[in-house]
């Protein structure tokens, strides 16, 4: 009988924090706060900013670092999910971590959450996302970057990420998302979005509904923390649109940027990239660093950031996106209709799969307009819906629904029912993106997306070390 290879330390190392994945959302800074002191307090150790928001937040993070890396600071990139690799989280420079130091960081963290559970510094063990967090800001204090980009995981005030010397803050969009965490309305929710503003701090800020505003125009006032607003301080005007991006021009206080290419496609990325473009240069006259107009021109085109209506291929075309709200399905609609306004919605096909909790039905009324056939699938997760219940909620919407037992088969349905003048699009959640990206030959990035540990027997460092 043959036996099973030894998962390398990288693959034993993944298996061990997605299990903490299990211990679920603990809003609190408590935990955090107290692994970033036991290792002396990375996080001060260089400026960043801090980026939260609805949506649009991981493009402008991205974007926000690549003008950035351009000016010649040395950058550290750190987002959520990731698609393809845990690896991607956390970049140095724009390059994703090295897995030896995953190993050692999760060790290290690990091993010191031991001894503050034991003193009673802490009163749990670090879920997934705050050990992850303490990961990233300790590897960037490590590679002494000159700024750290910093996204949010879901809110602002309560999130492990609300420890930074962030010398800016950005809020993208505001809307019903994650009721039972941040409230049941667009105030709530922008109060705790805000919560990342902080005296000292230099905010900007995207459109957002009349009450979110006010909400966060409060905040800033009462903490003095000055607002550029997209639309008011800074205006992205004079759009073009190409088969493969678009180009606009993006006026600041003091600034003016007359062709800038966005090589993303969608009305949303010229505003994601005006938050970026301004977010930057808030950041480098923080520091008393030049602003250089070429090297803002070539961050934003540079900038590469899959599954965000990507093509994938062509002859029939085939996009990506991770779309898992009704405002962004909205957003990938308007999108297609500019990119590929010939498409033949009859001889197009949606692959789709989400999770539990999402406004599935209204997703389907504004995708169900862009294609004749549906494939829908559970994605690999405890919380996917399974494919009979989505086929049920899109019953009436699209004339060919299709189940099918995973990604990799919906895709090839989907395909197959793809003419020769119509499209592929594959959405709804980050999920089932990764499924599709994530090589079937790297055994040392398997679907861990969802594991099946309980959370009473996740493996400490110490456990780890007797295996």
């Amino acid at each position: 009988m043959r036996m099973a290879a030894e998962p390398t330390p990288y693959r034993a190392t993944l298996e061990r924090l997605f299990a903490r994945r299990r211990f679920g959302l603990r809003p609190g800074l408590e935990v955090i706060r107290g692994l970033l002191a036991g290792l002396d307090h990375p996080e001060r150790r260089y400026p960043a900013v801090h980026i939260t928001g609805s949506k649009g937040k991981g493009s402008v993070a991205a974007m926000t670092e690549a003008v950035l890396r351009a000016h010649g600071c040395s950058t550290g990139l750190f987002t959520s999910p990731h698609l393809a690799s845990y690896r991607e989280r956390i970049r140095l420079d724009g390059r994703p971590i090295a897995p030896e130091h995953v190993v050692d960081g999760v060790a290290r963290i690990e091993a010191l959450a031991d001894r503050l559970i034991a003193a009673g510094t802490i009163d749990r063990p670090p879920t997934f996302f705050e050990l992850t967090t303490a990961l990233a800001l300790d590897e960037f204090a490590r590679a002494a970057v000159d700024v750290a980009v910093v996204e949010v995981g879901i809110g602002g005030r309560l999130d492990a990420t609300n420890v930074l010397d962030a010398r800016v803050g950005v809020v993208t969009t505001i809307e019903l998302e994650h009721t039972d965490v941040l409230g049941p309305t667009v105030e709530a929710i922008a109060e705790e979005k805000a919560g990342i503003l902080h005296p000292g701090m230099r905010a900007v800020v995207g459109e957002l509904p009349p009450g979110a505003l006010d909400v966060v125009r409060r905040a800033a006032d009462r903490l003095g923390v000055p607002v550029w607003r997209l639309g008011r301080e800074f205006v992205v005007a004079d759009r073009t649109v190409a088969e493969d991006g678009q180009s606009v021009s993006i006026a600041l206080p003091g600034h003016r940027f007359p062709s800038v290419t966005v090589p993303l496609v969608g009305r949303f990325q010229t505003a994601n990239a005006g938050l970026a473009v301004a977010a930057a240069v808030r950041f480098l006259d923080a520091v008393g660093r030049p602003v250089d107009p070429a090297a803002v021109a070539d961050g934003i085109a540079g900038v590469r950031w899959p599954a965000r209506l990507e093509r994938r291929a062509r002859r029939p075309e085939l996009y990506y996106d991770v779309a898992h709200t009704p405002e962004s399905a909205r957003a990938i609609a308007e999108a297609l209709a500019e990119v590929a306004p010939f498409v033949d919605p009859d001889q197009s096909a949606i692959l789709f799969g989400c999770l539990r909790g999402k406004r599935v039905e209204r997703i389907f009324d504004l995708l169900a307009p862009l294609a004749h056939t549906l494939v829908v699938v559970k994605v690999r997760s405890d919380r996917g819906l399974p494919a009979p219940e989505l086929r049920a909620l899109a019953a009436g919407r699209f004339p060919r629904i299709v189940e099918a037992p995973n990604a990799a088969v919906g895709l090839r349905l989907a395909r197959a029912a793809t003419g020769p003048d119509g499209l592929t699009l594959v959405t709804g959640s980050d999920y089932l993106v990764g499924e599709l990206l994530r090589p079937t030959d790297a055994p040392d990035e398997p679907d861990l997306s969802d594991p099946g540990t309980d959370p009473t027997t996740v493996p400490t460092a110490a456990t780890a070390a007797r295996r």
